[in-house]
């Protein structure tokens, strides 16, 4: 009735997915669940053997509550889902509409959903997509009565109400100044003791390399190619974010010349797999709090990579040449990057260039 399938995920740790299928009138109920170790995993059967084994149970698991069904997506994803989606479909469970079984779900109850959130307008969006995905596959994947069709059109009325709309384009890039500031502070920082993260090191080879935080620290010394000849010193890049492919999706990426130092830098200091061995988070969080003592508003450590791409282009780079470094695979998207204000290099003569 029962089983536990072991997974090896790409993090390198492993997850324990606990499945159990129940036949009855000719008919076959499916659940699973995912843990962290195989001793939960065997509780939760254990505990669903129990409820589904009561009069009525079946029926009613037939016909699931969303979140139930919310839960069992996450369970059946064969990796890891993404910070930002589990957190959403988390947050959905938390509404009224979560307690509603399957067949009872109308565009109504949807619409209602989007109107309570209180978030902007492309963040609704968001919530949209991530529940389509769990909606779009209950009936097909699990036979439950959750008609897609309803979430369509409650995606369409409050398009039309103007409750949801498409991310906006963000164009800040860091002025030569605020990164002086920035990267005073973290020195000074270091200097007294008071950072366990090397910010005046990340934060250069993030610029340089254009790489997103979470793929910095995950770059291991296995995944760096030194240059060779004409060649560009390169970096493969695990799970780069893509739209149609979060996980497995690893691509090489060149290195400038000014990136590559900081990574030859880093493999001199430590004996570390990571070239970056830091958690995401807390590079993130050094990185607000400077901003706010700084006094700097509306910058993002994510506008160093959008920098990045922008200086190649000031420097004459082509879209190709580009795009090897920054791993865009469709040239169009790299249009928006191209926000020239200069010709040249601004940071050939900059201090914080070389280690």
């Amino acid at each position: 009735m029962g089983t536990i399938i072991e997974r090896h995920l790409n993090s390198g740790k492993k997850s324990y997915c606990a499945q159990i299928v129940v036949k009855r009138d000719g008919k076959k109920h499916r659940e699973a669940k995912t843990f962290g170790n195989r001793a939960s995993a065997q509780a939760w059967i254990n505990l669903r053997k129990g409820v589904l084994s009561k009069p009525g149970a079946f029926s009613k698991s037939d016909d699931p509550t969303l979140a139930v069904v919310i839960d069992r997506y996450l369970g059946d994803l064969a990796d890891e889902p993404g910070r930002t989606k589990t957190q959403v479909l988390r947050t959905i469970k938390t509404y009224d509409i979560a307690s509603k079984r399957c067949s009872k779900l109308r565009a109504s109850d949807y619409v209602d959903l989007f109107r309570s959130l209180r978030v902007k307008p492309q963040t609704r969006g968001n919530y949209a997509a991530h529940l389509s995905a769990v909606v779009s596959i209950a009936e097909a994947a699990w036979s439950y009565p959750l008609d897609y069709g309803e979430f369509k059109k409650a995606v369409m009325v409050v398009k039309r109400l103007r409750l949801t709309s498409k991310s906006e384009r963000r164009d800040r890039r860091p002025t030569l100044d605020e990164l002086e500031a920035m990267l005073t502070h973290f020195a000074g920082r270091e200097a007294r003791g008071q950072s366990e993260i090397p910010m005046t090191k990340i934060v250069p080879f993030a610029l340089f390399s254009t790489r997103r935080l979470e793929e910095i620290t995950r770059i291991c010394r296995s995944d760096y190619q030194p240059a060779h000849g004409s060649e560009l010193a390169r970096v493969l890049v695990r799970d780069m974010k893509n739209p149609g492919q979060k996980r497995g999706n690893d691509i090489w990426c060149d290195l400038p010349p000014e990136a590559a130092v900081w990574v030859e830098h880093m493999l001199t200091l430590h004996g570390e797999e990571q070239i970056f061995p830091f958690n995401h988070r807390t590079i993130g969080t050094y990185w607000t709090d400077g901003a706010r003592m700084m006094e700097i508003e509306n910058l993002h450590f994510h506008d160093l990579r959008h920098e990045g791409v922008s200086r190649l282009f000031e420097m004459d780079w082509s879209i190709p040449r580009v795009s090897k470094v920054s791993g865009h695979q469709d040239w169009n998207s790299l249009r928006r990057y191209a926000h020239l204000r200069q010709s040249g290099d601004k940071y050939a003569n900059w201090k914080w260039k070389t280690p």
